[in-house]
Formats: structure tokens, C-alpha cells, sequence
């Protein structure tokens, strides 16, 4: 019930934690990470780039990563499963390309080589997510955190304040920590990634590109729909046509059933007389 309305989000997640312990299992890690100077200028294995962002390779981050995941599938219930699913779509091929080409071209030959990392996991992808939350859902209510004494006026006020949202970017920002600077490099990527989507910056092709609704059980869903609103009509006639008619509903039908044999035999004597 946790992830009502919220298929994609429940896919995502569970994909995420198991695709994170498959990588741990069959001991293949040092496929889902990208080293600039290694693997992309030495080796040529520019493939890296498509499947980096498939696992994590820390359970630390698997964690924070669903858990922010699951605090933002809000998102996928307002937009619907179709918007949110090529949404992801679309952001998963962008932040695939941008964040390793501003790593190779710009971050590298200006660090002189000292930065050539970018870890695996989706931190771009969920950032692009976190963006969208962060314009689109309001906070409920802000609490403050005092540094001062407890005695001080709101206007000597020395503290920090805080929404019930607070907790949510702080298991992003830590997220965006782990293993710094290619992690924070990602998450910076992803968030401009997500305002650029929201700002229609983008080019319409990519915005407003829909995923096949099949891809997401659309028809299925509408085609039970269909069916179970056919039954409930065929429902409702029958049980007019058999008031009509004096034909005991389905209800009727129950209690007798649950009656004795003697209690029928006794009821049908007292018609009698």
C-alpha cells in the first residue's frame, strides 16, 4: 500500500537493490564505474557510460537511495505513471552522457588529472527527481532549532529553521557526498538536468516524449477497468430485474443458505397456513 499509484517508483526501487546485490554477488563492481584516464582514454570503453548508472557498488547508498526515492514518489502521483516513466527515460540518457564528457573535457585537465573518477549508481537521475519535488510539492509546517537560550525573543533569535522536507535533501545531500567529487558532480548535473526539464529548456522532442502505454500496463488497467465497470452494471440489473420480479437477490440467496433444513421445512409450513 506504500506504493500506491507509485508502480514505476516500486520497479525503480526494487531494480535498484537488486541489480546493487547482484553486482555484489557475481563480484563484477569494476564494471560500474568510470575512470576517465583508464577506461575511456586508455581502453576505449565508452560503454561504461550506458550501464554506470544501473547499481550502486555501497550498500550506503543503496540505502539513502531508495529511501529518497520512496520519500519522493509524491512525484509520480501527480504527474501519473506514463510522465514520470519517460521523464526518467529521458534524464537517465542525458545525465548517461553529460556528467563523463564534462569529467574528460573540463574537470580533468584542470584538476591535472588528480580528479578522473565517477562512481556508479543513478545519483544524477534522482537528483533531476529531487528537483522536480523540490518546485512542485510545498512543505507542511517549519520547526526551529535553537543555538541560543532557551529565554531569547524570536527577535534575538539564534538558531536554524527547518521544514518537514529538510530531512528529505539532507539523505540527498549525504547521497551526494559518498564519494565525492564524481558523486557531487552528478548530483549537480542531475539537478540542472531537472530544472532545465521543468523550465522547458529542453527541446520538445525530449520533454514531451511519451513512453507506450503498454510499457506501463496502461491498457491492461484500462481494459480491467472497463470489465469491472460492465460487471457492477450487469450487477445492478439483475438485482432490479429480480426485485422486480420477486427472484431473490444474491444477498437472499446467502441467508438461505446459511438457514437449516428444518428452519426452510418450518417456514414452508407456515405459508401453507
Amino acid at each position: 500500500m506504500s506504493f500506491a499509484s507509485a508502480p514505476v517508483t516500486r520497479v525503480l526501487v526494487v531494480g535498484l537493490v537488486a541489480s546493487s546485490i547482484a553486482v555484489s554477488l557475481f563480484d563484477v563492481k569494476h564494471y560500474f564505474y568510470i575512470s576517465v584516464g583508464t577506461h575511456v582514454l586508455r581502453y576505449r570503453q565508452t560503454w561504461r557510460a550506458l550501464i554506470y548508472q544501473l547499481c550502486y557498488t555501497n550498500s550506503s547508498e543503496v540505502l539513502f537511495a531508495s529511501m529518497v526515492l520512496y520519500n519522493m514518489r509524491i512525484i509520480e502521483q501527480l504527474w501519473g505513471s506514463r510522465k514520470y516513466a519517460s521523464f526518467l527515460i529521458a534524464t537517465s540518457l542525458l545525465t548517461a552522457i553529460i556528467p563523463p564528457v564534462i569529467l574528460a573535457a573540463v574537470i580533468r585537465p584542470l584538476s591535472l588529472g588528480a580528479v578522473d573518477f565517477l562512481p556508479a549508481g543513478p545519483t544524477a537521475i534522482i537528483f533531476a527527481v529531487l528537483a522536480q519535488y523540490h518546485a512542485m510539492v510545498p512543505h507542511t509546517y517549519k520547526y526551529r532549532v535553537a543555538l541560543s537560550g532557551t529565554n531569547a525573543s524570536n527577535d534575538d533569535f539564534i538558531g536554524l529553521t527547518f521544514s518537514d522536507k529538510s530531512y528529505k535533501y539532507l539523505l540527498a545531500a549525504q547521497l551526494a557526498m559518498f564519494q565525492s567529487p564524481g558523486s557531487l558532480l552528478g548530483a549537480l548535473v542531475g539537478w540542472l538536468v531537472g530544472y532545465a526539464w521543468r523550465s522547458e529548456l529542453l527541446p520538445d522532442k525530449i520533454t514531451r516524449w511519451r513512453v507506450p502505454g503498454w510499457l506501463i500496463g496502461m491498457r491492461t488497467q484500462k481494459r480491467n477497468e472497463g470489465f469491472e465497470g460492465m460487471r457492477r452494471r450487469l450487477e445492478g440489473e439483475s438485482s432490479s430485474t429480480g426485485t422486480a420480479s420477486g427472484v431473490q437477490g444474491p444477498d437472499e440467496s446467502d441467508a438461505n443458505r446459511r438457514r437449516t433444513m428444518g428452519q426452510q421445512l418450518m417456514d414452508e409450513v407456515r405459508g401453507a397456513f
